[in-house]
């Protein structure tokens, strides 16, 4: 059987995982729902300048 505390002990976190976390903090990240966002106000945009 597993001792998850023997083995939690164990655990070492990946480097390319926190180089990985290190950049998406640094960076200003768009999820689809801001780049949904933006394309719905520029169209909404040219369709008022019409």
């Amino acid at each position: 059987m597993i001792n998850f505390d023997e083995e939690l002990k164990k655990f070492h976190p990946s480097l390319e995982v926190e180089d990985a976390e290190r950049a998406i903090h640094q960076h200003d990240l768009s999820d689809m729902a801001d780049v949904i966002v933006g394309i719905l106000k520029d169209e909404r945009q040219q369709s008022d300048d019409e």
